[in-house]
């Protein structure tokens, strides 16, 4: 695949957080301010729009303008880790012009890296990295394994979203939610719903 191919998967990226604004509003007004919903939909429309002319052809400068674009966009906290996954997977990619299903894979990888250490956040602290670790993990296990990206992409929803509903078992650490302590273990967290719908969004771009 060529970098079209990361242009097409931004938009999709940009489509289903615009398709999903209202939802993750009511969401975060929960647990946090209720600004997830317009952050997501301003922030990943800004990094497909920057990139959407398609002249760079470089993967890791696409990813990481699309980042820096996003970064600007929507300077808060979720804005900000969302903008930092994208330009740690520019970084990784750079120099790649032609990608394989592995480098797809490396790409989800390099995204949760650049978050986590953003953020400072750990797997089962109820945040984003709950639900796109596990995508990750599947992501690398299937391309190993040399599956169609189609299928790589339905393990990944399927991985996120079991991701996602083990949030309710958890305790939150950091945001605004922490503040609740004990009462918020049984609430849904929305950045780790954000993971699956990038997942989702991936797994559009595959079709």
């Amino acid at each position: 695949m060529d970098n079209s191919y990361l242009i097409r998967l931004l938009k999709e990226i940009s489509d289903i957080m615009a398709e999903n604004r209202d939802h993750l509003i009511e969401m975060d007004s929960i647990v946090g301010d209720g600004d997830l919903g317009l952050t997501m939909g301003d922030g990943f429309k800004a990094a497909y729009e920057k990139v959407a002319d398609g002249s760079v052809t470089d993967a890791g400068k696409l990813l990481y303008q699309a980042g820096k674009a996003m970064a600007s966009a929507v300077p808060s906290t979720m804005g900000t880790l969302m903008a930092s996954g994208l330009m740690q997977a520019g970084k990784v990619l750079k120099g790649t012009e032609m990608l394989e299903n592995a480098d797809v894979a490396k790409l989800f990888e390099a995204y949760e890296a650049g978050v986590a250490n953003r953020g400072k956040a750990k797997v089962g602290e109820k945040t984003f990295i709950d639900g796109i670790h596990p995508a990750v993990e599947s992501l690398n296990a299937a391309a190993a394994s040399g599956a169609p990206l189609e299928e790589m992409a339905a393990g990944a929803v399927k991985a996120a979203e079991d991701g996602f509903k083990n949030t309710t078992t958890m305790l939150a650490v950091h945001g605004r939610a922490a503040t609740r302590g004990e009462a918020s273990r049984s609430l849904e967290d929305p950045g780790a719903y954000v993971a699956v719908l990038i997942m989702k969004a991936f797994e559009k771009s595959t079709k």
